[in-house]
């Protein structure tokens, strides 16, 4: 049963699939805040505000909703503590380190490669007149 369950599991999680489930799971980690979100906690854990500085430019609205999508799906911990005022706490889970490590391997690949990249804009802008 276990392997049917398994083979059951790979033809259904196919994200070039206009109804498979995990697109929308990968639109959660890869969103304009979500890969961001995901690189910092890499770091350690962040208070709100904290994570926020550090992902320049993300709204408070935008990053809440974007921290609640990544600990439902079980890459980001969420720690309230009962004080006053609350102090909540955003850490990564396992399953959020090991994703966060191939998005930082991106980040990083991209940021090599910028010197080209902007000498292809240019290149291209040029030849668009």
């Amino acid at each position: 049963m276990s392997e049917e369950r398994d083979e059951h599991q790979r033809v259904l999680f196919d994200v070039f699939a206009q109804a498979c489930t995990s697109r929308a799971t990968l639109e959660h980690i890869t969103g304009r805040w979500g890969i961001l979100a995901m690189a910092a906690l890499y770091d350690g854990t962040f208070r709100f505000n904290a994570l926020r500085r550090r992902v320049d430019g993300v709204s408070e609205k935008m990053l809440a909703q974007t921290l609640q999508a990544l600990e439902r799906d079980g890459f980001v911990h969420r720690e309230a503590q009962p004080t006053i005022p609350p102090k909540v706490e955003y850490s990564l889970t396992p399953r959020g380190r090991r994703t966060a490590e191939l998005l930082l391997a991106l980040i990083h690949d991209v940021e090599a490669q910028m010197p080209e990249v902007m000498a292809a804009q240019a290149a291209y802008d040029a030849a668009k007149g």
